[in-house]
């Protein structure tokens, strides 16, 4: 008799879209519960996933608390746990985290009284010498029922989701070492599932090679030693041996041949937890890495986006829902939202894996699937921004908060990418609304909502509410597993700086848009006419002129004529500054020439997944914008050593430099401006000399890495 959970061997390529299914009433589930039928509730946890993903939240919470109000039922009691996870990491209340941890220990708990029981004393020791009676290989997973084998998997989710709360919550080290160790256990159940499957999956292909083609079931390593496991009969795992009329014919080249004893909520899981495992190790710090990698841990980006791809079939290939609605897994809208959240967000940190093409395809088939779905709206946002399309994005955004009024905290979202989408439409007034908003009622990150809001009003020229501001962010940091937050840490010092220099910061509210990415997803017709003029304002102003072509090539160095000219009319503007009392006159003649180059420099060399329009008519050719960002980022190194306290600028100057370099065709050159920044070295000196570390320098370490590592690939940058 064919396991209820089995699907079809064969997954056939299928371009048709999701059928969208509204108010569909819940599956029946069965009132007695007992460990044996616990993959039962699957079909009932599948149906409040989907109530939650059409953001009813409150009607997915209240069915599995009614279905399960013991929470004794291993998928009911860790789903119930995963919303709490959610509502907690969406509130970032104390209250709310707590709760969720106790909800997930729970789950966990649910989990571990499913799971196989470990060998015995006498079993341990024989696995010494027959290494195949041992809980560390696949091996062990194929004498597991299939609950078991379900328990493992939900042992390991609700173990990740306690660890990843307990890092938010902790206060101390000691704590965050404690859940970093959980982690730890987490991915090795994950790597054990994925070799099982894997092996599985070969050994089931071996014995059907006359039915498929062999050059698309390669045998993998491991299916040798797994193969005697899985034709050994047993009342838990079915032969690998099964029938040929079991599978059917090869229609495509996208086919693949999976074991149909596995069934695909279990693949789905184990995809999530293998894929997940592998795109954090890959984009963890070297210095972190290399710790990681004692233990034996590697993170492989392209096997972690590729597990994740096939839980919902996104091939390379441009198909669209290979995997259809009657048989994906129950976790394949998670690998989903994993996928988006890499292309469109990370990819901010990132190049390598990058492909919005595909995350617009998977946007597209789960927004005909889920049309008032949040966090696919949320998606289609980040999309239309990653396209340098701010006013879409905005759209998108306003209907992901219509969506849904139940969580209230999911709105933050919208506010703060709207923020970030009128940064990237120079409409700094409309981001102050949405910064204020999330002052008012969002606890992510007070210190920065605070601080965005004051870094407006001051650009706004409102400089009595913005000290008002400025004089509460530091009071407003945070820590987590005793660490300060980066972004946090950066604005208590402009804040400081703000207030230290009498109610005067440079450009603030354009620094910030850089941080954010902002400037990099504006469309190049708001750079020029919105962003570059106030540059220029600011540029004379300090003194300076505007940084063009004509200025000698892009020399920051003319004749020794020029050179005298230039270091007497320097020290004429910085002694005017001292007398007014203005301090960091130099920080503020780098930081606008840092921001000039910038934005000159998304003028000639767009974001490359920007979308343009082909009927744009540039006031300034492409040659023109490339040389004017050269030349202002050559002043940046110029007078970097003068810098009092915004060192971050000479550092990232040099980050822009090598992308510019690398976008303009010269390789080389980008690769030594990215190894000065990897060396250690320091950059700029005054007479006092830099002290500790400078902002946001972790951040730009992984950007250098992955800079690195697309010029390697020819990836434009």
């Amino acid at each position: 008799m064919t396991h209820p959970l089995r699907q079809p061997a064969i997954r056939t390529a299928s371009t048709a879209s999701p059928t969208v299914i509204m108010n569909r009433p819940p599956p029946f589930v069965p009132t007695l519960y007992s460990s044996a039928n616990a993959l039962d509730d699957i079909e009932g946890l599948h149906w409040a996933l989907h109530e939650f993903l059409h953001s009813r939240m409150l009607e997915s919470e209240e069915y599995c608390d009614r279905i399960d109000p013991n929470k004794e039922r291993l998928y009911f009691a860790t789903g119930y746990g995963l919303i709490q996870c959610v509502k907690g990491l969406m509130s970032f209340e104390d209250k709310d985290l707590l709760s969720a941890i106790n909800h997930t220990k729970h789950g966990n708990s649910i989990a571990a009284a499913h799971r196989k029981p470990a060998p015995s004393l006498a079993g341990r020791l024989a696995s010494y010498i027959v290494p195949g009676l041992g809980t560390s290989g696949p091996e062990w997973i194929a004498q597991m029922t299939p609950v078991e084998r379900h328990a493992e998997l939900v042992y390991a989710e609700s173990l990740y989701e306690k660890s990843l709360l307990g890092i938010v919550y902790s206060g101390d080290w000691l704590a965050f070492i404690k859940e970093v160790l959980n982690m730890r256990t987490t991915m090795s159940i994950y790597r054990q599932l994925g070799r099982y499957i894997e092996a599985a999956d070969a050994a089931y292909a071996a014995a059907h090679a006359n039915s498929a083609h062999p050059s698309l079931n390669p045998p993998l390593s491991s299916a040798a030693s797994f193969t005697s496991a899985l034709s050994t009969p047993s009342t838990s795992t079915p032969k690998s041996s099964s029938t040929p009329s079991d599978v059917e014919p090869l229609q495509s080249p996208n086919v693949t041949l999976e074991d149909p004893s596995i069934d695909p909520h279990f693949r789905s899981g184990v995809y999530l937890g293998v894929g997940m495992s592998n795109l954090i190790l890959s984009m963890m710090p070297g210095r972190l890495l290399a710790i990681v990698e004692l233990f034996g841990y590697r993170g492989d980006r392209k096997e972690g986006l590729r597990m994740l791809n096939r839980a919902g079939g996104w091939g390379a290939n441009g198909e669209r829902g290979v995997v259809s609605q009657e048989s994906e897994g129950v976790r394949r809208a998670i690998c989903d939202m994993t996928l988006l959240i890499f292309h469109l967000v990370l990819s901010t940190y990132t190049f390598e894996g990058i492909d919005v093409s595909l995350a617009r395809r998977i946007v597209e088939w789960n927004l005909e699937r889920y049309p008032n779905g949040v966090f696919f709206l949320f998606g289609a946002g980040r999309l239309a921004l990653a396209r340098s399309q701010p006013r879409r994005a905005l759209e998108y955004y306003a209907r992901a908060a219509q969506a849904q009024s139940q969580y209230r905290n999911m709105h933050y979202i919208s506010w703060w990418e709207s923020a970030i989408a009128n940064f990237a439409l120079w409409d700094v007034k409309a981001s102050n609304e949405w910064w204020n908003r999330l002052c008012a009622e969002a606890t992510w990150s007070k210190a920065t909502y605070t601080y965005g809001a004051a870094a407006c009003l001051a650009a706004l020229g409102d400089h009595a509410n913005a000290a008002k501001l400025m004089e509460k962010v530091s009071g407003l940091r945070q820590r987590i597993a005793g660490k300060s937050i980066p972004i946090e840490k950066f604005t208590a010092r402009k804040a400081r700086k703000y207030l230290a220099q009498k109610n005067h910061l440079l450009l603030p509210a354009l620094e910030l848009a850089y941080i954010f990415a902002a400037i990099a997803h504006a469309p190049r017709q708001v750079i020029l006419d919105r962003m570059i003029p106030d540059v220029q304002q600011t540029l004379k102003g300090l003194g300076l002129q505007e940084a063009t072509s004509s200025m000698n090539g892009v020399s920051p160095k003319g004749n020794a004529e020029e050179r005298e000219k230039r270091k007497n009319a320097s020290n004429r503007r910085k002694a005017k500054a001292k007398a007014e009392g203005l301090e960091g006159y130099w920080d503020d003649v780098c930081l606008a020439r840092f921001l000039e180059g910038v934005c000159w420099r998304f003028v000639a060399y767009p974001d490359p997944d920007a979308e343009l329009d082909a009927n744009e008519q540039l006031s300034v050719p492409v040659g023109d914008a490339s040389q004017r960002a050269e030349r202002a980022l050559r002043e940046v190194f110029e007078h970097g050593p003068k810098i009092e306290l915004d060192h971050y600028i000479v550092y990232y100057a040099h980050f822009e430099y090598g992308r510019l370099l690398a976008r303009s065709g010269n390789k080389e050159g980008a690769s030594s401006q990215f190894a000065m920044l990897l060396s250690g070295d320091p950059l700029e000196v005054n007479a006092a000399g830099r002290k500790g570390k400078y902002s946001l320098e972790n951040a730009l370490h992984v950007r250098t890495h992955a800079a690195v590592q697309a010029l390697t690939q020819d990836r434009p940058l």
